[in-house]
């Protein structure tokens, strides 16, 4: 979410707001905050292996769509990993 989003250019009240979205993501996923923080990292490695990435603009988010759901990764490349 952008709760993620490690860019500190918001203000505190877009902070509060975007920590809200993700409490009542949270609630309506039934996801543990834990293991969110888990997949998050789990999905920064396994792309990390095959690209540079920028993990300052760094966003992951859950979007509802009626009734449902996509987890959808925003991950800027800086370039690709040559093996």
């Amino acid at each position: 979410m952008g709760f993620w989003n490690r860019n500190n250019d918001s203000g505190s009240s877009n902070t509060a707001k975007e920590r809200l979205k993700f409490v009542l993501v949270h609630d309506r996923t039934d996801i543990s905050l834990k293991t969110m923080d888990q997949m998050k990292n789990e999905i920064i490695e396994v792309i990390g292996r095959y690209f540079d990435i920028d993990p300052i603009d760094l966003v992951i988010d859950i979007h509802h769509e009626g009734r449902g759901q996509k987890l959808v990764a925003d991950i800027p490349i800086k370039n690709t990993k040559r093996k």
